[in-house]
């Protein structure tokens, strides 16, 4: 287990925490220019197939060639290095910083889920009870930021951001990286999730991110013998796309052979490239590319 370094930790010795967010903040930005769009996979709900989607995404976008990186951003409940299988692997510190493991695709991975050891928590907070949720916000933050600062991702065609569930831990992306290249809202057509996601929207659309796509995932499913395809979810909730804006990029179908790829490490768009749910994602890959073209 890799402790995360407090600000007394970081920068010349005996220099002020406020010295020391500058230089914190330094880093930060000269690991970004090495890295030509960095894209949010976000939701704000949980349970919307938000990493599934993150690793698929990247894999295919690898296996186009586009040199790929992917950061597991939810600290507490990590599963990015599982769905690429790079579970086991080692970081290891490098001349320039910590070196990511690389799946078989040549997706770059870093996720709190490689600092384990066994079952343990990916993130423990070691301070005084008193005000402990400002405190954990802050080591949080702190984690994110050296997720990014302190790893050698090497020149990146894209790195793609798996956001934690919550408004704030979009927030908390968007304070390090003010300016992502996109950002990717995943919701289901359940009326719950469309209503969460409806807020983490205008969370976005007040922060003036500028390209920002509606994904909505287990739109359908396809009978395995007449491959007719039927809604999983009633029509219901606010329709997202067209607010502020705000467009959809897709929708993927649900296929149960995704999860069980994602649980063997094996991206499902390279393992079966010919499915709709397959399909579905390198559709939202090319209007992806697209918009970062025209960016």
């Amino acid at each position: 287990m890799r402790n995360i370094r407090t600000y007394t930790e970081v920068g010349p010795g005996g220099a002020s925490i406020p010295e020391q967010v500058v230089a914190q903040g330094d880093r930060l930005a000269a690991r970004l220019k090495d890295i030509r769009s960095v894209v949010g996979i976000a939701s704000g709900k949980g349970g919307v197939g938000k990493s599934a989607l993150t690793a698929n995404l990247a894999a295919a976008l690898a296996s186009d060639g586009l040199r790929v990186g992917a950061l597991d951003a939810d600290l507490n409940g990590p599963s990015l290095a599982r769905m690429l299988g790079v579970v086991g692997k080692r970081m290891v510190e490098g001349e320039h910083g910590i070196e990511p493991p690389t799946a078989a695709v040549g997706v770059r991975v870093v996720s709190m889920e490689l600092f384990q050891d066994g079952e343990d928590a990916p993130l423990r907070w070691r301070g005084p009870e008193a005000d402990g949720w400002v405190w954990r916000n802050v080591v949080e933050t702190g984690t994110l930021r050296e997720l990014i600062s302190d790893v050698a991702w090497g020149e990146l065609d894209v790195l793609l951001v798996d956001v934690a569930p919550g408004t704030d831990r979009i927030g908390r992306l968007l304070d390090l990286v003010p300016d992502p290249a996109a950002l990717l809202l995943v919701t289901t057509p359940s009326e719950m999730s469309r209503r969460v996601v409806a807020r983490s929207a205008r969370l976005v659309r007040e922060a003036c991110v500028g390209k920002v796509g509606i994904v909505e995932n287990m739109t359908s499913w396809e009978c395995p013998n007449c491959n007719a395809l039927t809604d999983l979810y009633e029509p219901a909730g606010p329709d997202l796309s067209g607010r502020d804006g705000i467009e959809k990029w897709g929708a993927v179908p649900f296929d149960p052979r995704l999860a069980r790829s994602t649980d063997e490490g094996v991206p499902f768009v390279l393992s079966h490239p010919e499915t709709p749910a397959a399909l579905a994602i390198r559709e939202i890959i090319a209007r992806l590319l697209g918009e970062l073209e025209a960016k």
